[in-house]
């Protein structure tokens, strides 16, 4: 059900999926199932995203006190998601993993506190889904530029992406505000 990742504490989570002639089911989060993992987390928020092709969201987290601990799938479409540790004490540190994530495979990561996020839109268009263990606040948004050399990530998609502004702006990894 739970697979390990390269990043420290990152997680995919593949709950039970249960497919007939009518279509599937799946049991999306099970409290049970992440504390038998040590992850003790009370999602709080749920966000959705719809996104054409190309556009990418990220990389994004939030500081300090506000700091969020993610479980991200996708409703519909695919794209290739990726977490970047910005834990200093982590022997992860600056180290990012992707996955690809699809609508109707029922998998999911898990992100924890202290790290950056974002994704990629591979199919036409996504439907993407966030739980979150703590209420955004405006001011400790902070994040990463996307294609930052020192990470080089490999988003998976030629061409020019479809950014907003302010993903635009966002500062180099060595001038990021990290968790100690």
């Amino acid at each position: 059900m739970f697979e390990k990742t390269p990043l420290k504490d990152a997680l995919i989570y593949r709950p039970p999926f249960f497919k007939d002639d009518r279509g599937w089911f799946t049991e999306s989060y099970n409290k049970k199932h992440f504390e038998a993992q040590g992850i003790n987390e009370a999602f709080v928020q749920d966000n959705r995203s719809f996104s054409k092709k190309g556009t990418l969201r990220g990389l994004h987290y939030q500081s300090g006190s506000s700091a969020q601990a993610k479980l991200v799938g996708v409703i519909k479409g695919e794209v290739f998601d990726v977490a970047v540790d910005l834990r200093e004490s982590s022997p992860t540190f600056k180290q990012w993993y992707g996955v690809n994530l699809k609508g109707g495979d029922g998998t999911y990561f898990y992100v924890p506190r202290g790290f950056a996020h974002g994704f990629v839109v591979l199919s036409d268009e996504a439907e993407f889904y966030y739980k979150c263990d703590n209420f955004y606040n405006k001011e400790s948004e902070r994040g990463v530029l996307f294609n930052d050399p020192e990470l080089n990530i490999d988003w998976k998609l030629e061409g020019d992406f479809i950014l907003s502004e302010k993903d635009r702006e966002l500062p180099h990894l060595k001038d990021a505000e990290y968790f100690s």
